[in-house]
């Protein structure tokens, strides 16, 4: 049957325009590509064709004031294969015979190497079904995978990365820190000076072939990493140690809730030992309750109790109101203060009339409210602000808190009484122990610090961090009487447990009742001691605070009974390695230069 001339003519026209359509239709898109979309479409045949490949740069070393290492980052290689490129000669004898070798290095089966070379099918984020580039076969050291590199097996690859390890384990934990699977520096040193450690890290810039292998003669950029810088601390490790031996001996004996222990030098305020409880291994960190990884020492906050008698004595002292010779009669329950009558609180041992020297010598409540009440709300409150009260030290930690100091504004009727005793007033371990160092450093607050330096030995480039005096609180007169006054505290007063023999301890003990459901506990109690030696010339300040003490005849947790003794331990220890004269021989040495 034949078609019509009409259909035939239709026919042809319709293929006709048909592919004249197809061709337009394809020009187009060419022209669209070539001229419109020409550079995205070349941005995306180069992003195809471009690798680019970081290079990890080595975290830099944490170490104590002597050089020994703290936190430390050793390389680990990530040992893999690619399937695909691997395939090409996996069944070459010469292939299997090295890899024999390499399962016999790695100690691994042979079985297990040959099924991780298999090729693999997976699903890729798109939904693509693609082949699987890279399966991991072990971690290994940097002397293992050299071994495995020279072996020069066509598919093996490694990826080098940093693993942080902490050699000294718990060992001042709090004040290192550590940093997480992630990478991510948290707490410590390691997260305030992470922009120093971390470094830089490099890449490489280069082309892949269509089996995404790296051309490496096609490299247009290689960008080295930059190691990161190290940073000695202040922290000596033995002292450090020393502190750990009497926290775990508190710990065993009374079953605090919390416990600190912080040693220091005063004429400089750089932290020797910063020692917590409980504390954790940044090794491990994760094995431990979250409760474990907060800085007791500046994150938390008590009520500081006598060891606050200081600052109003040394105030009172500092203002000229009184000499330490002059006396108050601490047996009368109240006192008249503008105007008003207002109670006193109790001492423990009831007194009669007492001397300044023998208010600090028997810890008077009384005594104390008496001489606060003297000085007015206005100059207790500064004089308290300027022994660091209701302030952060700034010591480069994250976490630490202000404390409580109210504005005499916000005063009620009885906080004029209170405060001198150490209550109405909340503060963390470590503003505790800074106020002590004042007074044994002639009356200059010091910065607390904790970073000595910062430092890169490839560069010889270092950040030297000098002590940082920031204001005279009382005359170096005043802080020389109270060292005379807080020496009697030790040797005829609360203090006696503090004593070292050789040598003359000057502190002073504490023991604040727990607030408990909005009121103060008589079977709670944060006891504490706060001292330095040798009195007549510092170089140590110890402070030691023991939050909720379990004694076993029950008796209150006195800070003469918890703490003093640590005081004492650690002060002995410390003389002997730092070589500090006893009284004894400092004596003999002045004498025989003013002889010659």
């Amino acid at each position: 049957m034949k078609c019509s001339p009409f259909i035939s003519k239709w026919r042809y026209r319709a293929v006709l325009f048909g592919t004249a359509g197809i061709f337009c239709i394809m020009l187009w898109r060419l022209y669209d590509l070539h001229i419109i979309e020409s550079k995205n479409s070349k941005d995306a045949v180069q992003s195809q064709r471009q690798i680019v490949s970081p290079i990890s740069a080595k975290r830099g070393n944490i170490t104590d004031a002597r050089g020994n290492i703290l936190a430390t980052s050793r390389s680990v290689i990530d040992l893999g294969v690619d399937p695909e490129a691997i395939k090409e000669k996996f069944d070459r004898p010469e292939t299997r015979e090295k890899l024999s070798k390499m399962a016999h290095i790695l100690n691994l089966p042979l079985s297990e190497i040959l099924e991780k070379c298999k090729s693999e099918e997976i699903i890729s984020p798109s939904g693509r079904i693609i082949k699987r580039r890279w399966k991991l076969i072990a971690k290994v050291e940097e002397n293992v995978y050299e071994e495995i590199s020279a072996l020069k097996i066509y598919g093996i690859t490694g990826d080098r990365k940093y693993v942080r390890t902490y050699p000294s384990e718990g060992l001042a934990a709090h004040v290192i820190g550590f940093v997480n699977k992630e990478g991510v520096a948290v707490d410590g040193i390691e997260k305030n000076a992470d922009w120093y450690l971390k470094g830089q890290e490099g890449w490489i810039q280069s082309e892949k072939d269509a089996r995404r292998r790296e051309l490496a003669h096609f490299r247009t950029r290689e960008v080295p990493a930059t190691d990161g810088m190290n940073i000695e601390l202040s922290i000596d490790i033995i002292i450090q140690e020393m502190a750990n031996r009497q926290l775990q001996k508190i710990v065993e004996e009374f079953n605090p809730e919390n416990a600190t222990i912080i040693v220091s030098d005063p004429a400089t305020g750089f932290i020797l030992a910063l020692a917590n409880y409980p504390s954790f291994d940044p090794n491990n960190y994760n094995k431990y309750p979250v409760a474990n990884l907060k800085n007791f020492a500046l994150s938390s906050q008590i009520e500081p109790g006598s060891t606050f008698k200081i600052v109003p004595i040394s105030a009172a002292l500092n203002e000229g109101l009184v000499t330490q010779d002059d006396t108050f009669d601490c047996s009368q329950p109240t006192l008249t203060h503008r105007g008003r009558i207002l109670k006193l609180p109790p001492d423990d041992h009831p007194a009669g009339v007492l001397s300044v020297r023998q208010i600090a010598e028997k810890s008077s409540n009384r005594g104390s409210a008496q001489l606060g009440a003297m000085l007015g709300e206005q100059k207790l409150f500064e004089y308290a602000k300027m022994f660091g009260y209701g302030s952060k030290t700034n010591i480069g930690l994250s976490g630490e808190i202000n404390g409580v100091l109210m504005n005499p504004k916000n005063w009620d009727g009885l906080t004029i009484t209170r405060l001198p005793m150490g209550h109405a007033v909340a503060a963390t371990p470590l503003q505790i122990h800074c106020s002590m160092a004042t007074l044994a450093n002639q009356g200059v607050y010091m910065r607390p610090q904790l970073v000595k330096r910062i430092f890169s030995e490839k560069t010889g480039k270092e950040i030297v961090f000098a002590p940082k005096r920031l204001r005279q609180v009382v005359s170096p007169k005043t802080a020389s009487i109270m060292c005379d006054i807080l020496t009697d505290v030790t040797e005829k007063g609360t203090g006696k447990n503090a004593l070292v023999s050789g040598f003359k301890v000057a502190g002073k003990t504490g023991t604040a009742q727990k607030i408990i459901d909005g009121k103060y506990s008589k079977k709670q109690h944060v006891g504490s001691f706060s001292g330095f030696f040798p009195s007549d010339r510092p170089r140590l300040v110890i402070t030691v605070i023991v939050d909720d003490a379990k004694r076993q005849n029950g008796r209150p947790a006195y800070g003469s009974v918890v703490a003093a003794p640590a005081f004492a331990n650690i002060a002995k220890e410390a003389a002997s390695y730092l070589g500090i004269q006893t009284d004894e021989e400092f004596e003999n040495i002045i004498a025989l230069k003013d002889w010659e």
